[in-house]
């Protein structure tokens, strides 16, 4: 089993069932809050969006349970010297702490981190909420850990003109020394770093996506140079992109197809190579075993083609084709039938209408009209309604999930 810059799709319990005892050095992980809200997710490039649920029928028991279980694993596979960043929020960080202090042991608990920012306030009956939380476990008493510094506050520096205040370890008292012979104060656990703001480069699109600079601190706190940081909820790749610029191999799992290839191209960015995927869904039983959103941009993904960045109102395309930009709509169905076909000819009717609009400004009137409908299969009536459709000059091509599988998924 490969376990170092490599990428597994899927649920994170079964993978990590997989590994051996004791081989990382780190792990960060950041799994879906206890906070019952749905998210649909535009990715930067506005080629590729999922939706994932971050709900818990069972209630706050049902998640702390769901989250024992791959706590366990987690502790399994450190090193003795291995530590756990565990992000959460006020929701439910309180259960995970008791739960931790279970699995790892009290006096392996090393803090409570606060990670505190801003952002555009709303009104409501209390404080604002303007902070998460991040729990930090060691597995043994001689888990890895550099010290890290803080400056000192502007008014320190006013106060002591250019000196800074360090502890003598020899006489056990303080002195005062230039502030070129200090490193600073040691770094507290309250973190004060700015959220991604939407302007930002580092911006993905990601609803939950981390800035880089959190990722920084806890990856040179708890690692060195060529030790093994794991994310196993990957999401859009901030602990790999961070781990691989700071010299560190690294594990990543999530469970969508669509974050793995985003992340797989982000850690190629800053210079990784040969990132391999493992677990992809590659046969019909698979594809039908995914979420809508996964299925639609598996689809087109796989064709080469664009994810519509419009999820209502989209006139019924989900994406389109790379170059000729023909539109592309997925059905997660068997037997499609005339009905579905009818309503995409009006789609495509429309968009023709916009884009030969848009071609004649552009004083190019040339554009030729395609639509293309993917599904597990079709009825005889669909064939034939795509067929009259050509007769009058709307071209619809119907593809069958096995047909994209042989043809654009190789």
């Amino acid at each position: 089993m490969k376990l170092r810059n490599v990428i597994y799709c899927g649920d994170n319990l079964e993978w990590m069932r997989k590994m051996p005892d004791e081989f990382v050095d780190l792990i960060y992980a950041d799994p879906p809050f206890f906070s019952n809200r749905h998210y649909e997710v535009i990715f930067h490039d506005g080629a590729e969006i999922r939706a994932f649920e971050d709900r818990w029928k069972g209630g706050i028991h049902h998640y702390i349970e769901w989250m024992r279980e791959r706590c366990f694993e987690m502790r399994r596979i450190l090193k003795p010297t291995g530590s756990l960043y565990l992000h959460c929020d006020w929701h439910a960080s309180h259960y995970l702490k008791v739960m931790l202090d279970e699995i790892f042991g009290y006096n392996c608990f090393r803090n409570h981190i606060v990670w505190s920012y801003r952002r555009w306030p709303s009104p409501g009956r209390q404080f604002q909420r303007m902070h998460d939380d991040i729990l930090f476990y060691a597995k043994g008493e001689e888990n890895t850990f550099n010290v890290l510094y803080e400056p000192p506050s502007e008014s320190f520096k006013r106060r002591f003109k250019g000196k800074r205040q360090v502890l003598d370890e020899k006489r056990k008292t303080r002195k005062l020394v230039a502030d070129e012979e200090t490193k600073g104060l040691p770094m507290r656990d309250v973190w004060s770093i700015s959220i991604i703001a939407g302007f930002s480069k580092e911006r993905l699109g990601y609803p939950t996506q981390k800035p880089e600079a959190l990722l920084e601190r806890i990856i040179l706190a708890s690692s060195n140079p060529g030790d093994l940081v794991m994310d196993p909820f990957c999401g859009c790749g901030t602990t790999l992109a961070v781990a691989q610029r700071l010299g560190r191999d690294w594990l990543g799992i999530d469970v969508s197809p669509t974050a793995c290839k985003l992340m797989k191209r982000r850690v190629e960015q800053v210079g990784a190579r040969n990132v391999e995927i493992i677990g992809l869904p590659m046969t019909i039983e698979e594809l039908k075993e995914l979420k809508p959103f996964e299925f639609q941009n598996w689809i087109i993904g796989a064709m080469g083609g664009t994810v519509s960045e419009r999820k209502v109102k989209d006139m019924g395309i989900d994406g389109y084709t790379f170059w000729e930009r023909w539109p592309i709509q997925v059905k997660q169905q068997e037997k499609v039938g005339r009905p579905v076909v009818d309503e995409f000819e009006t789609a495509l009717q429309r968009y023709g209408e916009r884009m030969m609009k848009a071609a004649k400004e552009r004083k190019n009137g040339t554009f030729r009209l395609k639509g293309i409908i993917v599904a597990f299969s079709f009825t005889k009536d669909a064939y034939e309604e795509a067929a009259r459709a050509k007769s009058e000059g709307l071209e619809i091509e119907l593809l069958t999930v096995e047909e994209v599988l042989k043809e654009f998924a190789k």
